[in-house]
């Protein structure tokens, strides 16, 4: 998959993000962080949430896959339940406790290492 150049381009840019988030393993999560700076974008992680926001219209993008760096669901609120987020991640067998994930270090998949 092609690095972004730029993140001036939000439609290209959040296309990159959905195609980088379908490839996270089931019982795996990413952070925003690691996917903007395999997209070239390093401090854009906000923008990568824009993007996972934007993807709820969408089918099969697992944007509950993604987490904060430290392992935290921040992005929970934006789901179709308060709790859909942790349940979708528990389905696939990884721990959730107050909001963070269990084991984060060994459930964590980077994408610039993952993605070579």
């Amino acid at each position: 998959m092609p690095k972004t150049d730029s993140p001036d381009k939000k439609t290209n840019f959040f296309q990159d993000v959905y195609e980088v988030v379908k490839l996270i393993p089931p019982g795996r999560v990413t952070s925003y962080g690691a996917i903007a700076s395999y997209l070239g974008a390093k401090g854009s992680a906000r923008m990568v949430g824009w993007a996972l926001i934007a993807s709820h219209s969408q089918h099969g993008i697992p944007a509950y896959r993604v987490v904060n760096r430290n392992g935290l669901l921040t992005g929970k609120q934006h789901f179709e339940s308060y709790d859909a987020m942790q349940a979708h991640l528990e389905k696939e067998g990884i721990t959730v406790k107050d909001d963070k994930v269990v084991d984060f270090e060994n459930r964590f998949w980077d994408p610039a290492k993952e993605l070579l």
